[in-house]
């Protein structure tokens, strides 16, 4: 396969955004990402846009000038934008396009946008609302509720574990201006925090802001002009899984999506979990990380709540993780995939200022979607 890069990496405006709507926030992230990779509006051939819409992709396209040869806009919930990474690389090595741009914005905070259950329509929710909603399960924290109150019964995870993914984030956050939480926070503030659905508390759950991003995924012809420098895409992969919690596999088998790409990421980038050294895991919940720790082995099955426990998620810990502060304590916009490979490039360009991981090589984000419905795995490399 020919090589292929992300060239470029910029945030929206994050927070709380009110003089912005979502095309305009995404026009500012764009044109950040491509001055860094050294090209323009006209380079883009590839647009790659997910929770924007069934036309997300043209809508963008329209408002940016960008008429792609490659385009696409499936919903792959927050695993999307690892997902598109991976058809990226299949678009650039079939020729459909020479320069990605995959992209997202959201105001969810802004326009008090985020409700307990998703709005009627759509091929998977009606099943959701016939089958699910009338137990009076809430969606999504619910069907987390149910994994991490599972994950507790099968192998003795304590809710000290869980929130210790909490601290470890906030500790991160704390050296990231841009982070939206940067207080202090503790084991005990986590489970004395206002209950949402037993066992998880307020600090078990992800953050309701605005944001987005943009990267830019090319060839290594077109990334030896950028200004910054590109980290090459080594790995890959993604799965699906179930829509109803009622469907999915237990924890305790193999079928969960994340035990399926991981690895498979892995082996296409000819490294190991020990050779990772820094971690981007979709931190929607607290217990979504522990699984994704599992799920691509950086622990044994059940043994995720024992390793973060053991610090290795903090600052100077064995494996840094959710370096910006994560979607726990930095920024949650409905949709956190982008974010992960925006920290990621960052870590190994070694611009992360005050967060930064010494000597930063290979990097994984690791995106989930859904009700841990949907997996996408990207491995990258600072060579």
């Amino acid at each position: 396969m020919r090589p292929v890069y992300i060239a470029g990496a910029a945030e929206t405006p994050l927070g709380e955004v009110h003089d912005h709507n979502e095309l305009s926030m995404i026009a500012l992230a764009a044109a950040e990402a491509l001055a860094e990779a050294g090209l323009s509006i006209r380079d883009v051939d590839g647009l790659f846009v997910n929770y924007m819409g069934e036309e997300g992709s043209v809508q963008v396209g329209e408002y940016l000038g960008i008429q792609p040869r490659y385009a696409d806009s499936t919903d792959f919930g927050g695993a999307a934008f690892e997902a598109h990474v991976h058809k990226a690389i299949a678009a650039i090595n079939a020729g459909f396009c020479e320069v990605a741009l995959i992209t997202y914005a959201s105001r969810q905070r802004s326009r008090r946008a985020r409700h307990r259950e998703p709005p009627a329509g759509g091929m998977g929710v009606p099943m959701l609302q016939q089958l699910e909603v009338p137990t009076g399960l809430p969606a999504p924290i619910g069907r987390y509720a149910l994994y991490a109150a599972r994950h507790m019964h099968l192998f003795g995870t304590t809710r000290e574990q869980m929130a210790e993914v909490a601290v470890a984030s906030r500790m991160w956050a704390m050296r990231n201006p841009k982070a939206w939480s940067r207080k202090p926070l503790s084991i005990d503030q986590v489970l004395s925090s206002a209950p949402i659905c037993d066992p998880l508390t307020r600090h078990d759950c992800c953050l309701v802001t605005d944001g987005g991003g943009a990267i830019v995924v090319t060839t290594a012809e077109r990334a030896r002009d950028a200004a910054k420098k590109a980290v090459r895409v080594i790995g890959a992969a993604q799965s699906q899984n179930h829509w109803l919690v009622s469907q999915m596999p237990d924890l305790d088998r193999e079928g969960m999506p994340g035990r399926r790409c991981g690895p498979e990421a892995f082996a296409m980038a000819g490294i190991r979990p020990a050779d990772v050294d820094v971690f981007q895991p979709y931190d929607s919940f607290t217990i979504s990380v522990l699984i994704a720790l599992e799920d691509l082995g950086f622990c044994k099955l059940g043994e995720g709540g024992a390793f973060a426990q053991s610090g290795a998620l903090r600052p100077g810990g064995a494996l840094p993780s959710m370096t910006s502060g994560g979607g726990l304590s930095y920024n949650h916009p409905g949709a956190l995939g982008l974010m992960l490979l925006i920290e990621a490039v960052r870590q190994l360009r070694g611009e992360a200022g005050e967060r930064q991981v010494p000597g930063a090589r290979i990097g994984v984000a690791h995106g989930t979607g859904g009700f841990l419905s949907t997996a996408s795995t990207v491995v990258l490399a600072n060579d």
